[in-house]
């Protein structure tokens, strides 16, 4: 399995904070509403010797890899939150959108590598088991944040993401079975949807499945401060059992 976890970094090299139009405690908010706090610690342990956790190293501020690189194909571009963002959260500007030769280099040092590395996981993968599954690994605000599409206030505990094409109906199901036996709460693609494939797969390898896990940010860290709650460890568990299913789908194939 392949453990895509794009969100968890709040790392703003020097360069690049010179550029974001923010106080420290304007700043200081924004990462912690944007932030996909604790998500590697609630995944990453649960992958095996034979998984890949691929970990983006700076924050979403920086350049965002779940978008599209190029703007005119990714739909949060047009409030200012494409690969590179220019509105904040709150829909405010924070910074002069990038020349085309700096946009350039900042994804050549960032989003093209991450990608690179993400598809050569995939193609080993591949390679080995003749399949690939990707868990995309996010959390979410328990309550909508202004950019945010989908405002409902009804938000779930759990909400799975998945792609019409690479996200087997059966594995969502089975998933879904155990959170809401668990107790939890669970939606599908609401209040996000989809899950994200390497562009050179996307819609034509049907070897690669993915599905998106995000988990309601209120269940395991006070959203106020960023601090964990007691449940930590009960949600780590439920991870653990989520990757169990997935394993288990995976090992079927």
């Amino acid at each position: 399995m392949i453990f895509h976890i794009p969100h968890s970094s709040t790392l703003i090299p020097e360069d690049q904070r010179q550029l974001l139009q923010f106080t420290e405690s304007e700043l200081a908010a924004e990462l912690l509403a944007l932030t996909d706090h604790f998500t590697e610690e609630l995944f990453s342990p649960h992958a095996g010797p034979d998984d890949v956790a691929l970990v983006f190293p700076v924050s979403r501020l920086v350049t965002d890899v779940e978008r599209f690189s190029d703007d005119a194909d990714e739909t949060m571009s047009k409030v200012g939150m494409g690969a590179i963002y220019t509105h904040s959260s709150q829909r405010k500007r924070f910074r002069l959108a990038p020349e085309p030769s700096e946009r350039d280099a900042l994804l050549n040092l960032y989003y093209v590598p991450h990608h690179q590395a993400f598809g050569e996981a995939v193609a080993t993968q591949l390679e080995k088991d003749g399949t690939a599954l990707i868990i995309d690994c996010h959390s979410f605000p328990s309550k909508a944040l202004p950019y945010e599409p989908d405002q409902d206030p009804d938000r779930p505990v759990f909400c799975i993401g998945t792609d019409d094409f690479h996200t087997p109906k059966g594995l969502v199901e089975e998933i879904a079975h155990y959170l809401e036996s668990a107790g939890y709460s669970v939606k599908v693609n609401a209040p996000f949807a989809g899950s994200i494939v390497p562009m050179a797969y996307y819609g034509k390898n049907d070897h690669v499945h993915s599905l998106m896990l995000e988990i309601n940010r209120a269940l395991y860290m006070d959203e106020t401060t960023g601090l964990k709650l007691g449940s930590f460890d009960e949600v780590k568990g439920c991870v653990e059992r989520v990757v169990s299913i997935c394993r288990g789908f995976g090992d079927a194939q």
